[in-house]
């Protein structure tokens, strides 16, 4: 029998493909070059082999190859293999360049599926490496979907599930004790968790990282809005919201004091309904002059006697109520005397709020005078709104040419200044405090919450913090009286088939 050498070059050539296809999706599926023993050194083996094959089959048929490009079917096949190459080239850009540089889109009103600014600031910013341990035996698909998001606002946290059952001596090292926690770790830092919240696992990642609490002191002694008070004007979801962004609050009395405490990254005055004394005013005076930060929260109808604080910073608060005429109050069962702002000044507090909406309840109008400086309006009354000098029960809400100050109003400003070289001075001043209070602050239709805690934020220089904070999902239900119900039935199981029914009779007839 002759051999042909042709055939056994052009075997060795398939032989040779089939070899290094295997090499390669051998080492693709085991992750493994080389390996002990024969098995561990079959990978590379094949590869070569494969590849001299190959190599000797296309030396010796090289005519026969040349031939067939050069013919009709060869000419196509080449044409069909570099089309297939070119494209197959584009898929690889395509998913290198959306790996590298990929985009996530969350199309729902409440940005329900993406994290806040405020948690991709604080993660994106984060100083060292943080791990988020999930002790749990199995996935739970919405935090691992969380979790991606945290890991891709930065690039120093890093998530990981573990069995706590399985592997025990982790538990214990995290502290976890059920399963369901979540450890949050630093160093050697560790915060456990149940809850798998955005808000819950940020707070844990500040508490973890950062070296010292910061604490924002609330004057008291003057009728001041109470931290402790649960009622719908009290403060208790201040206190709440200010303890989880991991600040520490004290109460002060200045008579008692003699100064504002050194710890007080910031003092926060809200609300006084007597006079603060002029020993006490002198003593806010020198804790700004000395670089402090404050906020006055100056309800209208109150004397709080804090105008030569004020007046050191360019800025008067005026003995008048504000109101606005352009319903947009009565939309959220407001009247009047509850102000809507829409219109927000430029700077670091109120530089995402965008076209929202804040009210404040009974506010006064806060003057900027001459030489401002670095005073900033904040809050701006809409073209509808106008200031009283007083209101009385009964009485008929109109504006009175000539006597009433025309809108657009100021009822906020804020303003800095160097003292002492580097340091510098925060002043935040609002015509309300009512607008913080548990009554209105729980309103998610405005942005109360997020002016407050943002201005907490600046004045205790935590420019990372400052954002619009998680909201939670709108209730979209229709409620309906007895009588819509009714007439919605008529027209869903009635009226309406009806009138389609009728439609396609008509169109039988035209067409009949």
């Amino acid at each position: 029998m002759k051999i042909d050498r042709q055939e056994i070059y052009r075997l060795a050539g398939f032989v040779g493909v089939a070899m290094t296809l295997a090499g390669f999706f051998r080492y693709l599926i085991l992750g493994i070059w080389v390996g002990e023993g024969f098995i561990g050194k079959l990978t590379p083996a094949l590869l070569i082999i494969g590849a001299v094959l190959v190599v000797v089959s296309a030396v010796f048929n090289f005519g026969e190859i040349i031939g067939f490009f050069r013919g009709r079917q060869g000419k196509l096949g080449a044409n069909t293999v570099v089309l297939s190459l070119a494209v197959l080239g584009l898929v690889v850009v395509a998913n290198y360049l959306g790996y590298r540089h990929h985009k996530r889109f969350d199309l729902t009103s409440e940005g329900l599926y993406s994290i806040s600014d405020q948690t991709k600031k604080v993660v994106a910013n984060l100083s060292k490496d943080v791990k988020v341990i999930y002790f749990n035996k199995e996935d739970n698909q919405r935090f691992s979907d969380l979790m991606k998001e945290y890991k891709y606002a930065g690039s120093r946290l890093s998530f990981e599930r573990i069995d706590g059952a399985q592997r025990p001596e982790m538990a214990r090292q995290y502290k976890a004790r059920r399963e369901g926690d979540i450890a949050v770790t630093a160093g050697d830092r560790n915060e456990i968790i149940s809850d798998i919240s955005e808000q819950a696992i940020t707070n844990a990642i500040l508490k973890v990282t950062r070296d010292n609490l910061k604490t924002v002191c609330f004057l008291e002694g003057h009728g001041e809005k109470s931290l402790s008070d649960t009622q719908s004007s009290g403060y208790s979801i201040v206190e709440k919201r200010l303890k989880d962004e991991n600040y520490q609050l004290k109460t002060v009395m200045l008579a008692r004091e003699q100064q504002v405490p050194s710890e007080c990254a910031a003092l926060v005055v809200a609300g006084p309904k007597q006079s603060v004394t002029p020993p006490e005013t002198a003593m806010i005076g020198k804790y700004l002059d000395g670089g402090g930060k404050a906020m006055l929260l100056l309800d209208s109808e109150t004397n709080p006697q804090l105008d030569d604080v004020l007046k050191s910073w360019n800025i008067e608060s005026a003995d008048n109520i504000v109101l606005d005429v352009s319903g947009v109050g009565q939309m959220f069962g407001a009247g009047p005397e509850y102000p809507v702002v829409a219109e927000y000044g430029s700077h670091t507090i109120t530089k995402d709020f965008g076209r929202t909406m804040s009210v404040f309840p009974l506010a006064r109008a806060i003057k900027v005078t001459g030489g401002a400086g670095g005073v900033t309006p904040l809050l701006t009354t809409s073209e509808n709104s106008y200031a009283k000098e007083k209101i009385t029960p009964g009485q008929q809400i109109k504006f009175e040419p000539g006597k009433d100050q025309k809108g657009p109003l100021t009822i906020g400003a804020a303003a800095g200044k160097s003292v002492e070289g580097k340091k510098e001075a925060r002043l935040v001043v609002i015509g309300d405090s009512d607008f913080a209070s548990n009554g209105v602050i729980r309103v998610q239709s405005f942005r109360n919450a997020d002016l407050f805690l943002n201005s907490v934020n600046w004045l205790a220089e935590d420019e990372d913090l400052i954002s619009i904070r998680p909201k939670s999902v709108t209730n979209r239900s229709v409620t309906m009286s007895e009588s819509q119900q009714r007439t919605f039935l008529l027209l869903s199981a009635a009226l309406m088939p009806l009138a389609v029914i009728g439609s396609g009779v008509y169109i039988w007839w035209k067409r009949r």
